[in-house]
C-alpha cells in the first residue's frame, strides 16, 4: 500500500525550478484536503477512500501560478503526472481512471464537470480551502505573490466601479469565493462552505469598519 509519506515524497520530488510548492499549495494544504475528503465521505456512502486519498495528495502535482496563461491546464497535467507515478508505484490499474478524473475535475479554472462521487468530494474538499480563515490566509498570500493590492482605498466594496480581483484582493470574495460556496457538489461540503463563507463575510465587515 502506498503510504501518505510516499505520496508527500512524490509531491516534493516533482518540484522543479518552474514548479515549486508555494504557501497556498504546500503539504499542509494537501493534508487538509484529505481531511476534508474524509469528513465529506462520512456523509456520502460508497466513496472509494483509496481513490480519494491518492487524488487528494496528488491533485496539485503540477501547480502553475495563478496568473500563468496556461493555468487552466494544471489539473489535467497533474492527473497525467499522477497516473504515471501511481502506475510505477503499483497502484491498482483499474482505479487509475477514477483518480485521474477526480484530479482533472477538481480545478475551478479547468471547468470539467465532476462525473463521479470521488470527483465531487475532492472538488468540494479542495474548494473548502478557499473559504474561511484558511481561505483568507491563502487569498492574501497569493495576492502578495502576484502583486495585487489588498483593496481599493477609495471604494473597497466596489460600489462605484466594476469588481476587479486582478487589482484588488478583497474583490476576489465577490468575484469567486462567495460563488464557490454556493456551488458545492455535496450536502456536507455545502454546509461546511456556508459556515466558512459566513465567517469571511464577518471578516470583511470588520475590515471595512477598521478602514472607515
Amino acid at each position: 500500500m502506498i503510504s501518505d509519506t510516499d505520496l508527500e515524497s512524490a509531491v516534493l520530488a516533482h518540484q522543479t525550478d518552474d514548479h515549486r510548492i508555494d504557501a497556498a499549495h504546500d503539504l499542509g494544504h494537501l493534508r487538509r484536503v484529505w481531511a476534508n475528503c474524509r469528513r465529506i465521505a462520512l456523509d456520502e456512502p460508497g466513496a472509494d477512500l483509496e481513490v480519494l486519498r491518492v487524488a487528494a495528495f496528488l491533485h496539485d502535482l503540477v501547480n502553475l501560478p495563478k496568473d500563468a496563461p496556461n493555468r487552466a491546464e494544471a489539473s489535467r497535467l497533474s492527473a497525467e503526472a499522477a497516473v504515471i507515478w501511481l502506475r510505477q508505484a503499483g497502484f491498482p490499474e483499474a482505479k487509475l481512471p477514477a483518480v485521474a478524473h477526480a484530479i482533472a475535475a477538481h480545478s475551478f479554472s479547468a471547468a470539467i464537470p465532476p462525473e463521479t462521487l470521488e470527483a465531487r468530494i475532492l472538488q468540494d474538499a479542495d474548494r473548502l480551502e478557499a473559504l474561511g480563515a484558511i481561505g483568507l490566509a491563502r487569498l492574501f498570500v497569493v495576492a502578495g505573490q502576484i502583486g495585487t493590492a489588498l483593496f481599493d482605498d477609495h471604494d473597497p466594496m466596489a460600489l462605484h466601479r466594476p469588481l476587479d480581483d486582478r487589482r484588488f484582493a478583497l474583490d476576489h470574495l465577490e468575484v469567486k469565493l462567495f460563488p464557490v460556496a454556493q456551488a458545492m457538489q455535496t450536502h456536507a461540503g455545502r454546509q461546511m462552505a456556508e459556515e466558512r463563507a459566513e465567517w469571511m463575510g464577518s471578516f470583511r465587515s470588520r475590515l471595512l469598519r477598521e478602514i472607515g
